[in-house]
């Protein structure tokens, strides 16, 4: 009776197993290696709020696709003036926020003209800043008046600082994000995960394969390892152990890609402080940089080497990695000329990324040989983005910027390093107001020579994107032209 019984338990568990395995999956665990402070792109500085609710929670009017191109979104089309001054966009219809409320032409005008307001703290707000008026002549039709040529328009309408937001829901985004996007966030475990499931409410679930998302949180190398060979995590986009790679290049449960992001890896100065403020020590610093000992120390030779702020793949990009060849004397050389007497403090201040924390023990040591002793500081990403960013409490940092074509945070004053430039100002107003694409490239040009010269940040390497991912996870981008995990494109195959 006992055996009869057993054999009937273990058949029952077989069926059980056969049928659990026979079901398709329908649900994926993301790894990310930073936390976001809060779920408002439109108000927060960091790209891992992007990596969790861009296209996922929230949309915009356009969608910046993995191959660059921008289509619509939000929008059904646009039409734009022939002096590029005049955008008009005709809206979806249909489309309702999350919390039920219905999306309009009024969404629109509120998002953007928050975003612009003096008190908003959009990192692009000098673009919406650029708008001089928004009309709303129907609810399904939205037009943008720019005050100078917006040859970029389309593209800075498609990143997550555009994102469409509803004024009954903004003010509570950051811990309850609400958007027009096919998932809504049902848990965040702080310092874990952040968990989204899926929207029935959606305009057309019916092409959403996955059913619930988790994004966890593992900032260290080995513990990501661990994750993805123990089934814990099923893809990691942006994985940060570069050492274990080949591990799982040889592995055949596992896929590995390895694409471009717009990722522009420096060592930000900040130039406000004292000597930094004189450019003959930011030049020093710059020939104390053996760019090529970084990439391969720090990451195990992934990562093209940069001279300014833009990405081999951008248009207009010019090649300045040969301005500051790695030349310890003549940084030495320098120094002398600017009266600074070595040995030199400053702070280097590492968030978490293994790029920082790796790459900032080499350049300490590469300083160490100029006569500059790079005091530590290893700090998580919340403290990075009050202390550093906000608060400008740093002499020295590492940090990898991600947005695209982002060359004009050099033109704010105000930004955390603290470049001030009136020169360069002037060429990023006519870059910004360029009628055509070869003026573009031009201005764009200009603005690069122009801050390398003044050595504001030692421009590093481009950061390059490695996913790690179950072999039979299908949708995950190669490149990243923006910082986002598009679940809407992921499903399992069978």
């Amino acid at each position: 009776m006992r055996k009869s019984f057993r054999l009937i338990i273990a058949a029952g568990a077989a069926l059980f197993a056969a049928s659990a395995l026979a079901a398709p999956k329908d649900s994926v665990t993301i790894g990310m290696i930073l936390e976001p402070p809060g779920l408002d792109p439109t108000t927060g500085a960091a790209a891992a709020i992007g990596e969790i609710t861009h296209y996922n929670i929230y949309e915009g009017l356009t969608k910046i696709n993995e191959d660059f191109s921008v289509t619509p979104l939000l929008a059904d089309s646009w039409t734009l003036s022939p002096d590029l001054k005049t955008l008009t966009f005709k809206l979806k219809s249909g489309v309702k926020f999350q919390d039920g409320e219905p999306f309009s032409s009024k969404d629109v005008s509120f998002s953007f003209e928050r975003a612009a307001a003096k008190d908003s703290t959009n990192k692009d707000k000098a673009f919406f800043a650029s708008i001089e008026k928004i009309d709303t002549p129907d609810p399904q039709t939205v037009t943008l008046t720019f005050k100078q040529p917006s040859f970029e328009a389309l593209f800075h309408l498609g990143m997550n600082t555009a994102v469409i937001v509803d004024e009954k829901s903004a003010a509570t985004n950051a811990t309850n994000p609400i958007g027009t996007g096919p998932y809504k966030m049902t848990n965040w475990n702080k310092g874990s995960s952040v968990t989204l499931e899926k929207w029935d409410g959606y305009r057309d679930p019916s092409k959403i394969a996955i059913a619930k998302a988790t994004f966890r949180i593992i900032n260290d190398p080995a513990a990501q390892v661990a994750a993805l060979l123990a089934g814990d995590v099923d893809a990691f986009p942006r994985f940060g152990n570069f050492q274990a790679v080949d591990q799982f290049k040889n592995d055949p449960r596992f896929q590995v890609t390895i694409g471009g992001t717009e990722g522009k890896t420096i060592l930000a100065i900040n130039n406000r402080k004292k000597p930094l403020d004189d450019v003959r020590v930011r030049r020093a610093l710059a020939y104390a940089i053996d760019r090529k000992a970084i990439i391969d120390g720090a990451q195990n030779g992934y990562g093209a080497p940069i001279g300014s702020h833009l990405t081999p793949n951008d248009p207009g990009y010019i090649d300045l990695t040969g301005e500051y060849p790695h030349d310890p004397e003549k940084a030495k050389a320098l120094l002398k000329e600017a009266g600074v007497t070595t040995p030199l403090s400053l702070s280097l201040i590492l968030p978490p990324p293994p790029y920082a924390r790796q790459g900032g023990e080499i350049i300490a040591a590469q300083l160490a040989e100029i006569g500059i002793q790079a005091k530590i500081e290893n700090v998580e990403w919340a403290q990075w983005l009050s202390s550093v960013f906000k608060g400008h409490n740093f002499d020295l940092t590492i940090i990898s910027h991600v947005e695209p074509l982002d060359i004009d945070i050099y033109a704010n004053p105000d930004y955390y390093f603290g470049y001030d430039n009136k020169d360069f100002q002037e060429i990023i107003a006519k870059m910004n107001a360029a009628p055509d694409l070869a003026t573009f490239k031009k201005y764009i040009g200009e603005a690069q020579k122009k801050i390398a010269d003044d050595s504001v940040n030692v421009f590093l390497f481009q950061l390059q994107q490695i996913t790690v991912a179950n072999a039979k996870l299908q949708g995950l981008w190669k490149n990243s032209p923006i910082f986002a995990n598009d679940l809407s494109a992921m499903s399992w195959k069978e």
